[in-house]
């Protein structure tokens, strides 16, 4: 072999190398692949990302969830405002959990997706990647709503500046076909401690102001033009829920009105009267019903 077949073979060998350091090009999104898309990896976190159209979206209507009305009409109203290109807020849902606060996120999905709504869900590890989010998605007749679920954050993660100056944080301005919502089973999305409360400060006049700390934990959620809050549901709310659900599976008034006791006694091993534990106690009742 000659120097210069030598030559050649180091320098193919060493362009190999190069190659698996630098990132993957964009992989062009399938905007026909549906109405939700998931941001993916490729390589695991250090890699490239790209949107990966989900193929079976959850079907719930916004007529399946009970007991949330209100919470129901304001998210509603806020995405219809953002579907139809007029203002509208980036919204912030909080509150127990299983109480609805991702399926009325989905539930708005289906009810506006023929209207341009288009979902795309970003896990906590990935917020870096929003401004590539929002960049990929700019200038599409679409409507994004970009959705965080079950968020909350630990001291010193980098997701949370992320997601702050993809807010309202950057010198670029949000693009006005992208909103973000999320859900949190925390007000401020991170935990709040007792020793938070010795950085208040009493003023002369008999003010109390927060400290660096806590001005710090609740910057990210005041960046959330709509907050919505959900609450634990009462035993009628979580019963009328229970017999919904078993109506959907097919249940007549009999055999609902006859599973009350056993849905009061599913709740209590479980410990929540939730919405969430509400569906799975009709799955479980009308499956062994049908059987």
């Amino acid at each position: 072999m000659s120097q210069l077949d030598q030559f050649l073979a180091r320098a193919e060998a060493l362009l190999d190398r190069v190659e698996t350091l630098l990132p993957h090009a964009h992989r062009a999104p399938d905007w026909n692949a549906g109405f939700a898309y998931r941001w993916r990896k490729d390589g695991g976190r250090n890699g490239r990302g790209y949107l990966q159209g989900v193929a079976h979206v959850s079907k719930i209507a916004l007529s399946d969830l009970h007991n949330i009305d209100m919470q129901k009409q304001q998210i509603e109203q806020n995405t219809r405002q953002f579907v139809e290109g007029r203002p509208a807020n980036n919204v912030l849902l909080t509150g127990a959990r299983g109480t609805g606060k991702s399926s009325l996120i989905k539930a708005c999905l289906n009810e506006f997706a023929e209207k341009g709504l288009r979902l795309i869900e970003v896990d906590k590890e990935d917020l870096h990647d929003l401004p590539d989010i929002v960049d990929l998605v700019a200038g599409r007749p679409e409507r994004f709503v970009i959705f965080c679920d079950d968020l909350s954050f630990e001291e010193g993660e980098g997701g949370y500046k992320a997601l702050k100056v993809a807010l309202d944080g950057s010198i670029a301005a949000q693009s006005d076909n992208v909103l973000i919502y999320a859900t949190s089973n925390r007000r401020h999305l991170m935990p709040e401690r007792m020793s938070d409360n010795a950085s208040y400060v009493h003023t002369d006049d008999g003010d109390l102001h927060p400290g660096e700390t806590v001005e710090e934990k609740i910057s990210l959620s005041e960046r959330f033009g709509l907050w919505v809050s959900f609450y634990p549901f009462k035993q009628d709310d979580y019963l009328d829920i229970v017999a919904h659900w078993l109506k959907h599976y097919g249940c007549n008034d009999a055999q609902i009105e006859g599973a009350r006791a056993d849905a009061l006694r599913w709740a209590l091993q479980r410990g929540s009267r939730s919405g969430r534990v509400a569906l799975q106690f009709a799955r479980d009742h009308a499956g062994k019903a049908q059987g």
